[in-house]
């Protein structure tokens, strides 16, 4: 779930890490702002602004829980979170846990979101540099992994300009692992009932001593 990239860094905006009390504080603008990104493909969620803030909420329950936010003036335009995946959910976890892999020496990015309006400006790799660095400031860590939502080519509600964002995964030193795959169910926009969905993982290895440019694949 993270995404859209970009190249020239825009500097009169404002990007930054947010302390728990500063993401408490703008609860109710990221909530507006989540529930307003998810409704687009290939989430097509429908979801009540009181479950915005609930999630939000659950998430400052995580002892590492990483946010980063883009400001315009006092507007927050785009976020991005993360957390060691052995904090998060077991659904998030299980398809790790099922392969063998260490939960503890993961960091999962969970959620970029950014206006359309603002996307080709360098914020997204921004966020990712973000977190890249949060998670690399933890013991232990080893690599970093985020899930993509898969919808099929021809769903009736994809729009026609709509790209995956593989190719700038891939450039971020990303891999696709097609084994690691999570189950996650929400009610999608003019459905009346929950439906699961999958989430296919991209993982990222660091090599203990190695340039944050080197890929350990």
């Amino acid at each position: 779930m993270n995404g859209h990239q970009g190249s020239g860094i825009d500097l009169a905006l404002n990007i930054k890490q947010l302390y728990p009390e500063e993401t408490q504080a703008n609860l109710q603008l990221l909530a507006q702002l989540r529930r307003r990104m998810f409704r687009d493909f290939p989430y097509l969620q429908e979801r009540s602004l009181e479950s915005q803030e609930k999630h939000f909420a659950s998430c400052l329950e995580a002892k590492d829980f990483v946010l980063i936010a883009c400001f315009d003036r006092d507007r927050i335009v785009g976020y991005a979170t993360g957390l060691p995946l052995f904090q998060e959910s077991p659904e998030i976890q299980r398809p790790f846990l099922n392969l063998g892999w260490a939960v503890n020496e993961i960091f999962y990015f969970g959620e970029s979101v950014l206006l359309p309006e603002f996307r080709g400006r360098g914020i997204t790799h921004r966020f990712f540099d973000g977190r890249e660095r949060a998670a690399k400031a933890l013991p232990g860590i080893k690599m970093t992994c985020f899930g993509a939502v898969q919808r099929s080519g021809d769903h009736p509600l994809r729009p026609p300009q709509y790209r995956p964002l593989d190719e700038f995964w891939s450039q971020r030193g990303y891999r696709k692992v097609p084994e690691l795959v999570a189950q996650i169910s929400w009610t999608d926009i003019g459905e009346s009932k929950e439906t699961s969905k999958n989430l296919v993982f991209w993982v990222r290895r660091w090599g203990v001593g190695e340039s944050d440019q080197r890929i350990i694949q």
